[in-house]
């Protein structure tokens, strides 16, 4: 039996990850225009995560944290983020690998990317066609919707000028 070496699963993980690091780039720059805003969620067990001993305990999986209004100092690295966030009037410094993010989320354009566990070696497989529910959110306001629809399949075309 031949090796598989085209992986295309991680070359399409990696292509997508890069776009949630392009748009904390641009957010980085430029702030957030108009309703946009981030909901970065990430495994917190994940190697390279720094955060707060307090804020581990009270999220030991998996924390989603809101990009918004509040926030300070975003530092986007090549295979990083750090931002600042407010926690019930307390300020946490947070850095999040890339590899640890396991959905991205810009409600205000119904656009998702999960990233979930794979079977090999713990690669992960990237799907950005449908938004599902939100999960719990920490470091900020409370979703627009607390269930967001299933299905919608985002088309590139959408975003395209034309």
């Amino acid at each position: 039996m031949t090796e598989n070496w085209l992986r295309y699963d991680q070359m399409v993980e990696q292509a997508l990850r890069g776009v949630v690091s392009r748009a904390l780039q641009e957010a980085q720059l430029r702030g957030l225009p108009g309703d946009h805003h981030f909901f970065v969620t990430f495994r917190t067990g994940q190697p390279g995560v720094g955060l707060a001993d307090w804020l581990r305990q009270q999220y030991p999986q998996e924390m989603t944290i809101v990009l918004q209004h509040q926030f300070w100092d975003l530092s986007v690295e090549a295979e990083r983020f750090s931002v600042t966030l407010s926690f019930g009037g307390r300020h946490e410094r947070l850095t999040v690998p890339f590899a640890a993010i396991s959905a991205f989320t810009d409600p205000s354009v119904k656009f998702m990317l999960q990233f979930e566990a794979g079977e090999e070696d713990g690669a992960k497989q990237a799907s950005g066609t449908q938004l599902a529910e939100m999960p719990a959110v920490a470091g900020g306001e409370k979703p627009a919707r607390e269930q967001a629809k299933t299905g919608d399949v985002v088309a590139l075309d959408a975003f395209r000028k034309k």
